[in-house]
């Protein structure tokens, strides 16, 4: 893991590109520098395919991310699968397979009812296989429901493979960025993630040895646990934590478990954000934390993030109007909310930029690329 001052740093020395069965090369590799503000494609290029798919991985990729962020689930059989929720009834094709009919149920997960949904973890790998993606928002996104039915659900060996094959044949270096999702649910499932996810990216040298990863996280429990184990054994070498910030009421899943009454918001001020430094790296907080979405006006999250010693990468930026501040969006007719916004989306993005942030989460990393391209020639 890193330490704080090889995080500031932001220096990861490569190693070669060999499989992991070949012997190391003795190439000296040259030293990869983070950029100073990260273009994270959310989901992939979710804005473009639909979400978590390797086709959304990949148009990030193509599109300019410096991460893409895959968000975990667990299988029935433990398999960790990219989902941004285990219920995947309205992210695949599942209600119209009737061979599934008999796995729909009615569930709570964190507080939140799922009525009549299907849930990864009543499916072995082989049987989630049998799924394809579809887009989760397609009242926002029509144009993604042509990649309707095409792509399965992904693994996360197969997206490492993804971004290690990029690696291989161009020499670019893409991190993941990887969420697990609501890992003390599926602790009392007998499927927790954590041990699983850290020997899935200790298995292959690109994740190992390469590659920038981020381990993130609503829940803390969890990301203690991490630091624990990889400060216990190294196992992933460039490996940081990144605390996930909820609306200010809420509470972490795994505090309201165990009746422990601070909220995000707690969380959120000075001495709050003190204490999450002792064991992450960095913060994600919801874009309000950082600018008042009425007033515009920036808070002191960051520099208070900044000097507590975290890194602070924000989200989530999405190019339609729908989910642009109003003084921003091009056009306020309802009837034009699932139009994209290019030009509000850039100019949102730079409000952040110049609040001082380290990098954003965004749904359309070719637009990331250019707000922070543009920005970084106003600023030189």
């Amino acid at each position: 893991m890193f330490k704080k001052a090889a995080l500031c740093l932001c220096l990861i020395s490569l190693a070669g590109c060999n499989d992991d069965n070949n012997n190391q090369s003795n190439t000296t590799q040259p030293e990869y520098q983070l950029p100073k503000i990260l273009v994270i494609g959310h989901r992939g290029a979710s804005a473009l395919r639909p979400e978590h798919t390797l086709a959304s991985y990949q148009k990030a990729i193509d599109d300019g991310a410096d991460f893409i962020e895959p968000d975990l689930v667990s299988t029935k059989d433990g398999v960790l699968v990219a989902r941004h929720e285990n219920e995947i009834g309205g992210t695949t094709n599942v209600s119209t397979l009737p061979q599934f009919a008999d796995r729909k149920k009615t569930k709570v997960i964190d507080g939140t009812r799922f009525d009549n949904g299907w849930f990864t973890e009543d499916f072995t790998l082989n049987e989630l296989q049998q799924l394809k993606a579809r887009e989760r928002i397609p009242q926002f996104r029509p144009d993604n429901q042509k990649y309707n039915d095409l792509y399965p659900v992904p693994t996360l060996e197969q997206i490492i493979e993804l971004a290690d094959a990029h690696y291989k044949k161009t020499g670019k270096i893409i991190g993941l960025y990887i969420e697990t999702k609501h890992p003390t649910y599926f602790q009392k499932q007998n499927l927790a993630m954590e041990d699983t996810l850290l020997k899935t990216l200790s298995k292959y040298q690109y994740t190992r040895d390469i590659a920038p990863i981020y381990l993130q996280s609503f829940e803390v429990g969890n990301l203690k646990y991490l630091k624990n184990q990889l400060d216990l054994h190294k196992s992933v070498k460039h490996a940081q934590l990144i605390q996930l910030y909820d609306e200010k009421t809420v509470r972490p899943a795994d505090y309201v478990a165990q009746n422990i009454a601070t909220t995000y918001g707690n969380m959120a001020t000075a001495q709050g954000l003190k204490d999450v430094a002792k064991y992450a790296n960095g913060v994600g907080p919801w874009k309000p934390y950082i600018i008042d979405q009425e007033t515009m006006q920036t808070t002191s999250f960051v520099t208070d993030a900044h000097q507590a010693g975290l890194k602070v990468h924000p989200y989530t930026f999405r190019p339609e109007n729908n989910f642009l501040p109003a003084s921003l969006k091009c056009s306020a007719d309802k009837a034009k909310e699932a139009e994209r916004c290019a030009a509000g989306s850039i100019k949102e993005m730079q409000l952040y930029f110049k609040a001082g942030v380290d990098g954003i989460f965004t749904d359309d990393p070719a637009l990331g690329r250019q707000a922070v391209q543009s920005y970084q020639a106003t600023v030189k």
